[in-house]
C-alpha cells in the first residue's frame, strides 16, 4: 500500500504524520513553502527538498548525511514507527523523492506512503485545507542507511561495461536524446551511455494519480523487455523524478527497493566528452 487514496487519508488523518513536500522546477517561478503557508492539508509538516539535502555539494537534492537526516526528521516530530503520508502540489511529483529519502534512511517501507494525486486531487474533491501550522513536538529520530539503494558516478560508469544493472532515465525523450537544451546551466545535452528512457509523465494521469498496475507494467515491459527484474537503477535530472519511476516500479514488483543514481544528469551532464 505505497499509494494511499484521498479518502483513506481523510479517514485516518489523526493516526498518521502528514508531510507536504511540494517542490517546483526553478523555471516555474513557484515557491512550495509559500504555497504551503497559504494552504495545506491539516497537520501537514513542510519538507523543504532543497534545504533538507546535502548542503556541502553544488549538486541538487543529494542525500544528506545520516546525522543531518536525524536532525531534520527529529525537528519534524517524527518517530521511527510512525505511519507517514507524503503529498505534494507539484507537477514533478516531488513527494516521491521524500518517500525515497525515508526508505533510504531506514524507515520501514511499509509505513511510508504517498498520497495518490496529491493536493491537486485532494482539492478537486473539495476536501478541507487550512493555513494553520500545527505545533510539532521534537523527537529523537534514529536512522539506518540502506547504502545499497543509491549509486554513485563511479558505479554508473563501471556499469556501462559490466551491465550489472539497467539504468532508466525519467526525463523527457527530447532531453534524453539531447534534442533540447538542459534547464540547468553548465550541463551538456544527452544521456548516460547504455541507459534507457521512460519519461515519468508516461506513468501519470491528468489528475496526478499513477496509472493502474497493468498500464505501468506494460510501459516498463515495452522498454525493459518481458522480464521483471530488481536490477534497475533510476536516474533523471536531479534525483526527483527518478523517484517517481522507482515508486511506480515498486507497484509492479513488490521485491524491488527504490534505487537511485543520486547525482543523476546534474552530475553526469558535467562530464566533457
Amino acid at each position: 500500500m505505497t499509494l494511499v487514496s484521498t479518502d483513506w487519508v481523510e479517514k485516518n488523518i489523526n493516526n498518521i504524520k502528514i508531510i507536504d513536500c511540494s517542490w517546483h522546477m526553478p523555471n516555474m517561478k513557484r515557491d512550495g513553502y509559500k504555497e504551503y503557508l497559504e494552504e495545506h492539508i491539516e497537520n501537514a509538516i513542510f519538507f523543504d527538498l532543497d534545504k533538507n539535502s546535502d548542503q556541502m555539494t553544488d549538486l541538487p537534492h543529494m542525500l544528506s548525511t545520516a546525522s543531518d537526516w536525524e536532525k531534520i526528521v527529529s525537528k519534524m516530530g517524527i518517530l521511527k514507527d510512525d505511519k507517514i503520508v507524503i503529498y505534494d502540489n507539484s507537477d514533478v511529483l516531488s513527494s516521491c523523492r521524500c518517500w525515497y529519502n525515508f526508505i533510504y534512511f531506514g524507515h520501514n517501507d511499509k509505513l511510508v506512503h504517498v498520497l495518490n494525486g496529491g493536493l491537486k486531487k485532494w482539492k478537486s474533491e473539495n476536501k478541507p485545507t487550512t493555513n494553520i501550522i500545527s505545533k510539532v513536538t521534537q523527537t529523537k529520530y534514529n536512522s539506518s542507511e540502506r547504502k545499497n539503494l543509491v549509486k554513485n558516478i563511479k558505479q554508473i560508469n563501471e556499469n556501462i561495461i559490466s551491465k550489472k544493472f539497467k539504468v532508466v532515465d525519467a526525463r523527457s525523450k527530447e532531453r534524453f536524446e539531447g534534442k533540447v537544451k538542459e534547464p540547468r546551466k553548465g550541463l551538456r545535452s544527452g544521456s548516460i551511455p547504455e541507459s534507457m528512457c521512460i519519461p515519468f509523465r508516461n506513468l501519470i494521469n491528468h489528475d496526478n494519480t499513477f496509472k493502474n498496475k497493468n498500464e505501468i507494467l506494460n510501459i516498463f515491459k515495452n522498454t525493459l523487455g518481458e522480464k521483471i527484474t530488481s536490477n534497475i537503477v533510476f536516474s533523471c535530472g536531479s534525483g526527483v523524478t527518478a523517484s517517481v519511476l522507482a515508486l511506480a516500479y515498486s507497484l509492479i514488483n513488490n521485491k524491488y527497493m527504490p534505487t537511485i543514481y543520486d547525482g543523476s544528469w546534474a552530475e553526469y551532464g558535467k562530464i566533457k566528452i
